[in-house]
């Protein structure tokens, strides 16, 4: 899927360490483990996947996989923990992160928190998550289709790293149905993504010249996508519903966005007259975006945009193409600062077209003399879905700066 309102009033959950919980500890050693062992010492560990995966585990269970280790296969995480006792999957020992390769991970269960894994080269997702309640923190994932794929709700992916997923599920030549190269595929509903790094997420595409998203949202609806550093993506985020289902009310704030490729975006999202529209309430707030490439686009709101389709809040958007498309009654956008060749939208009094001044191209911090500073309009919590807190965790100013930081 390619092409070049509403406040949400999502409460943001605490996210705890990975961490164990007072269950029995099970460990996985992919060289030195044996099936016919107890599993329940690092002396003697279980050696397979499918050890694990027919384990009884109860809340309160960990799992712990050799640091080092690799596995090739499928890990599959369905039985439930509770919000008190999560069950946890962690590595120990020393060296480089337990690997799973193949059909990699997959989480159907509730209340797991998953931290210390990769998930590299796998058939589809390094890690989809169909259960409720799930967290992935600091995991790694790369070489996939997706990165991470959501399809349960209220799930939190944190200070993870989603690196070249650059992989297409779909690409044909002819139609419009080309798909892949996704740092994180939301297809559930208010699910968190924060505090991660998302890079290379850029296919050759057959239909779309390239492809891919740092975060694509498709029937999804009150996803909050916040302080996530985006690299070299093709997109940032890409916005759609199949008809009879939605994809309302997604929040993306304080992240920060960058690229060196000749073609970059930001964000797009859809009306009624698209086939995956509309795409209702999206809000893009205190974004930080620079892509310097000459075929670019800001935000596009597109076959049937109106203040309903998308609202735009003091971000800092420069570009070296197209700064922002709007068709119909156009998008409702306030307090921003743009920077690009041109723009096919009319530009509120609150914002300006000029040069935001930013530290450099990757650094979006503002340099003293910045339009951006002093910019933005004051806004309501419900705005962020979460706290008000810059990329740095920094509080909002009185008199707030736009973009990502607050100097």
């Amino acid at each position: 899927m390619n092409a070049l309102c509403l406040a949400v009033a999502l409460v943001v959950p605490a996210v705890p360490l990975v961490e164990s919980t007072a269950g029995t500890t099970y460990y996985v050693d992919s060289r030195d483990g044996d099936d016919g062992s107890a599993g329940t010492s690092a002396t003697k560990p279980w050696r397979s996947l499918d050890k694990v995966n027919a384990a009884d585990l109860k809340p309160g269970d960990a799992i712990s996989f050799r640091r080092g280790g690799s596995w090739n296969g499928a890990l599959t995480l369905a039985a439930k923990g509770t919000a008190a006792r999560p069950i946890v999957v962690q590595a120990y020992g020393t060296g480089k992160a337990p690997k799973i390769t193949g059909a990699c991970v997959s989480v159907s269960g509730d209340h797991w928190r998953i931290g210390g894994l990769r998930a590299t080269a796998c058939d589809w997702a390094g890690f989809e998550i169909s259960g409720r309640r799930n967290h992935l923190v600091g995991v790694r994932s790369d070489g996939n289709i997706a990165g991470v794929h959501i399809i349960g709700s209220r799930n939190v992916v944190r200070d993870s790293r989603l690196t070249g997923n650059n992989r297409m599920s779909v690409n044909t030549e002819g139609g419009d149905d080309d798909s892949g190269a996704f740092g994180v595929l939301l297809n559930g509903d208010d699910n968190l993504v924060t505090g991660n790094v998302i890079t290379g997420s850029y296919a050759a595409s057959h239909d779309y010249k390239t492809d891919g998203a740092a975060v694509e949202v498709f029937n999804g609806d009150r996803n909050v996508v916040t302080r996530n550093l985006a690299r070299d993506n093709e997109t940032f985020t890409e916005l759609g519903a199949e008809k009879g289902k939605t994809a309302t009310g997604n929040v993306f704030a304080f992240n920060v966005v960058t690229s060196s490729r000749a073609r970059a975006g930001f964000l797009v999202t859809r009306g009624a007259g698209h086939v995956v529209g509309p795409v209702k309430g999206t809000i893009a707030v205190h974004n930080s975006v620079s892509l310097p490439g000459r075929d670019t686009i800001g935000w596009s709101c597109h076959d049937g945009c109106s203040p309903g389709i998308l609202r735009l809040r003091n971000n800092v958007i420069s570009v070296g193409g197209q700064i922002g498309f709007a068709d119909g009654k156009g998008a409702d956008e306030m307090g921003n600062v743009f920077h690009g060749r041109r723009a096919q939208f009319t530009v509120s009094r609150r914002s300006v077209v000029a040069d935001p001044r930013f530290v450099s191209r990757t650094d979006l911090r503002l340099r003293a003399g910045s339009p951006a500073l002093g910019r933005a309009v004051r806004l309501g919590a419900t705005w962020f879905g979460g706290p008000a807190t810059d990329f740095a965790g920094k509080a909002l100013d009185p008199t707030p700066d736009a973009g990502a930081y607050q100097n």
